[in-house]
């Protein structure tokens, strides 16, 4: 069985909602890929969901990967509720519309394809994918802003 494709992905927001950047760093093998974006008016939830499909949707092929986040929001989403949020058309457990619907939707179509495990990272705490994706996310907004 081939090697995983390692993704690292977060996202960031001055403000929140605020100027927002995304970022991702793809690993495979000794090859590497940085791919980052950003928004005028967006929340830091919406950015991390971003990263990770813009970092799945650079993926030609059907993979193996392993996605690292720092974003509980985005790993729980996708491991815990994003089953029930669609049995209940689109609604939370208190039967409330289901915030960043149009993005989970992308989401979900983009894990279909992919044979996915999900990692937490804690922030800020020297993990160095976590670090890299950071940077790009925040070169982002820096960007955005210049």
């Amino acid at each position: 069985m081939p090697a995983p494709v390692i993704i690292h992905t977060d996202g960031a927001c001055r403000g929140n909602p605020g100027v927002g950047g995304w970022g991702a760093l793809l690993q495979f093998g000794a090859r590497e890929k940085s791919l980052y974006g950003g928004e005028p008016d967006t929340t830091n939830n919406r950015m991390e969901l971003m990263a990770a499909i813009e970092a799945l949707s650079a993926l030609r092929r059907a993979c193996r990967v392993e996605v690292y986040t720092d974003s509980r929001y985005l790993r729980d989403g996708v491991q815990r509720w994003l089953a029930d949020w669609k049995r209940k058309n689109w609604r939370t457990a208190n039967r409330r519309p289901v915030k960043n619907r149009d993005l989970w939707e992308r989401l979900d179509a983009l894990i279909g394809r992919h044979d996915i495990t999900w990692h937490w990272v804690k922030a800020h705490a020297g993990h160095a994918g976590n670090e890299r994706a950071d940077q790009l996310a925040n070169r982002a907004i820096d960007e955005y802003l210049a």
